[in-house]
C-alpha cells in the first residue's frame, strides 16, 4: 500500500508539471537577442516587426531585428522577397529561417529576405480583404453635432460628416459628405449658414505607383447663391510615399464643372436670375494620409482646378481633419475645409469655410 501510494503521489506531481508545462510545451517560443524568451502565438509579421498573442499580455509587438531564435508549433505563410510563399511550421539556424514545407522539404531563407509572415487566421482575413464584395469591406465614420441656445440668444446649429473607404488590393472607392446648417431667429435672414458637399471617387493601380482614377464631386451653398456645382474629373495620380503610416499622393488630370447660381438682385422692383458656368478644366492636386501615434490618423487635401475657357478663373479646395480614436467604435473628429471661387456672383463672397468637430462613430463592414 505504502508503495502504491508512493507511486501514485509521484504520478500526479508528474501530471501537474505536465499541465503546468503544456501551455509552454505547445505554444510558439521567441528568443531574443538579449536572451529572454516569450511563449505564445505568432500572429503576424511585415519583416520589421513581429506579433506574439500571449495569454498573460494579449498581443506584443517585437522588433524582428531584436529576435535571435524562432520556434513554431504551427503553420506559418512565410512570403519571402523573391515573391515565393511557404507554408508550415518554423524554426532557426544560423540566422536563417527555416520553414518545413507542407509540399515537401524545408526551405531555408535568411531573415533579411522575409517579406510577410501570418498564421492561419492573418492569411484568411488577408486572402479576404484582396476581393471583398461591395457591401463588404468598407471602414470610415459618422461625426454629428448639435447646438442649439435659447434666451439671449436663439440659434440652432447642426453639423455632420461622412466619410468612408472600401480598399481591395489594387482598387478604391472613396466616399465623402459634410453639412453645416446654422439659424439664428434673431437675425434678419435668419438662415446664417446653409452648405453641403459630397463626393465619389474610383482609384485603380496601374502598378506600384501609378493609378488613375475617376470621380465626382458636388456643392450646394445657399448664402452665396449657388444652387448646386457638379465636378466630374478623372486622371492620373503617382504615389510619392506609401507605406501603413504614411500615404503621399500627386493628382493630375482634367475635369468638367457645371455651376448654377441664383443671382438676385436688390434694386427696386427686386428680381432674380440663373447664373450657369460650363466650362473644362484641369485638375492639379495633392492628398496626405499619416498616422500620429497609435491612435490619431491627420488626413490633408490641396486641389486647384483652373479653367481652360477662361485662363484668369480658377476654384481652388483645401481640406485637413483629423480623428483619434477613444475606443473600437468611437472616437473625435475635426474637419476643417476651405473652398476658393474666383468668380462667384456679384456681391458673394469668393472663401466658404466648413468647419465641424465631434464625436465620430466608427464603422467597419
Amino acid at each position: 500500500m505504502l508503495r502504491l501510494a508512493r507511486h501514485t503521489s509521484l504520478f500526479a506531481h508528474v501530471s501537474l508539471l505536465v499541465f503546468f508545462l503544456s501551455g509552454s510545451l505547445f505554444a510558439d517560443q521567441i528568443t531574443l537577442k538579449n536572451g529572454d524568451r516569450l511563449s505564445g502565438k505568432v500572429m503576424k509579421s511585415d519583416g520589421k516587426t513581429l506579433v506574439l498573442h500571449t495569454d498573460a499580455a494579449g498581443n506584443i509587438t517585437i522588433k524582428f531585428d531584436g529576435i535571435d531564435q524562432i520556434s513554431t508549433d504551427q503553420d506559418l505563410h512565410v512570403g519571402l522577397k523573391g515573391g515565393k510563399t511557404v507554408v508550415g511550421p518554423v524554426t532557426t539556424s544560423d540566422g536563417k529561417l527555416e520553414i518545413a514545407s507542407k509540399s515537401g522539404g524545408t526551405v531555408e531563407a535568411p531573415k533579411e529576405d522575409v517579406a510577410v509572415i501570418r498564421n492561419d487566421a492573418e492569411q484568411a482575413a488577408y486572402d479576404k480583404s484582396l476581393h471583398p464584395g461591395l457591401l463588404h469591406g468598407w471602414n470610415g465614420g459618422i461625426n454629428v453635432g448639435f447646438a442649439l441656445a435659447r434666451g439671449n440668444s436663439q440659434t440652432e446649429n447642426l453639423a455632420v460628416a461622412f466619410n468612408a473607404t472600401h480598399p481591395t488590393l489594387h482598387d478604391k472607392i472613396t466616399m465623402y459628405a459634410s453639412s453645416i446648417y446654422t439659424k439664428n431667429d434673431l437675425a434678419s435672414p435668419s438662415t446664417v449658414a446653409n452648405v453641403a458637399q459630397g463626393g465619389i471617387r474610383y482609384d485603380h493601380d496601374l502598378n506600384r505607383r501609378l493609378f488613375g482614377f475617376a470621380g465626382a464631386d458636388f456643392m450646394a451653398d445657399a448664402l452665396q447663391g449657388l444652387n448646386l456645382r457638379s465636378v466630374g474629373s478623372a486622371g492620373l495620380g503617382f504615389h510619392a510615399i506609401k507605406n501603413d503610416r504614411t500615404v503621399l499622393d500627386f493628382l493630375a488630370g482634367g475635369n468638367f464643372t457645371d455651376e448654377n447660381y441664383t443671382e438676385t438682385n436688390p434694386t427696386p422692383p427686386p428680381s432674380t436670375r440663373k447664373l450657369i458656368h460650363n466650362f473644362a478644366g484641369l485638375t492639379l492636386g495633392e492628398e496626405l494620409m499619416h498616422k500620429l501615434g497609435e491612435s490619431t490618423v491627420l488626413t490633408q487635401k490641396l486641389d486647384f482646378f483652373p479653367d481652360l475657357t477662361d485662363t484668369g478663373q480658377y476654384r481652388g479646395t483645401f481640406d485637413l481633419g483629423t480623428v483619434t480614436k477613444l475606443n473600437k467604435w468611437l472616437g473625435w473628429q475635426n474637419q476643417f475645409g476651405d473652398v476658393y471661387v474666383s468668380n462667384p456672383p456679384p456681391g458673394k463672397k469668393k472663401n466658404d469655410v466648413i468647419f465641424t468637430t465631434g464625436l465620430n462613430i466608427s464603422f467597419t463592414r
